[in-house]
């Protein structure tokens, strides 16, 4: 039987950065949804670093299910099973509550719908005050000048599908304070991305 496992190079380098942030600001016990995990790579390093909380990935792909699935196989008991999710469709929403909600590099590879869905299933899922959203990944800036690799990103994402292509920070921290989600810190991370927390109120 062929191995399902995907593996995203760019995961590899990013795993640490990302996991200092979490090991920073996430809770040491609860219940972590994660959004557009992918091949599974974050899900599986993550919940074996932090052993005190239940790790949820989530897709819609069938693929990237069945590598998460895969990589869970030898993973902690608290890697959860993943989970069919489409941010655009709240049918395939989870109705359990959840004390953070993470994504990674979904806002920019997807129509401008699939952030408002993500924003309005943190609101959903995320009820205690102070319960967390962590997004990874690249965004212009108003006051920050764009890395020329990020333009030419973008550049290339529009190219490929035009409802693609980097957000502006405000954009995405306006339509989080509309859910009732208060920004709350930017972290400037390697290769121009940044990480934006966001708290429950």
């Amino acid at each position: 039987m062929a191995d399902a496992r995907m593996s995203s190079p760019s995961s590899s380098r990013n795993t640490e950065p990302i996991l200092a942030v979490l090991k920073a600001h996430l809770p040491a016990r609860g219940r972590v949804l994660e959004v557009a995990c992918g091949a599974g790579e974050h899900a599986l390093a993550f919940a074996g670093a932090l052993p005190g909380l239940d790790w949820t990935p989530s897709d819609p792909d069938p693929n990237a299910l069945a590598s998460a699935a895969a990589w869970r196989r030898d993973g902690p008991a608290n890697l959860k099973p993943p989970i069919r999710l489409d941010a655009t469709d709240e049918a395939t929403w989870p109705d359990e509550t959840f004390q953070a909600l993470y994504c990674a590099n979904m806002i920019h590879i997807s129509p401008w719908a699939a952030t408002e869905g993500l924003v309005s299933l943190a609101a959903r899922v995320l009820t205690s005050p102070g319960g967390l959203l962590v997004l990874y990944g690249p965004y212009l800036e108003a006051e920050v000048e764009t890395a020329s690799s990020n333009l030419a990103f973008d550049e290339s994402l529009t190219g490929r599908d035009p409802a693609w292509g980097l957000r502006r920070r405000e954009d995405v921290v306006a339509l989080a304070r509309d859910h009732g989600l208060a920004f709350t810190l930017r972290v400037q991370m390697p290769a121009n991305n940044l990480m934006l927390l966001f708290r429950r109120v």
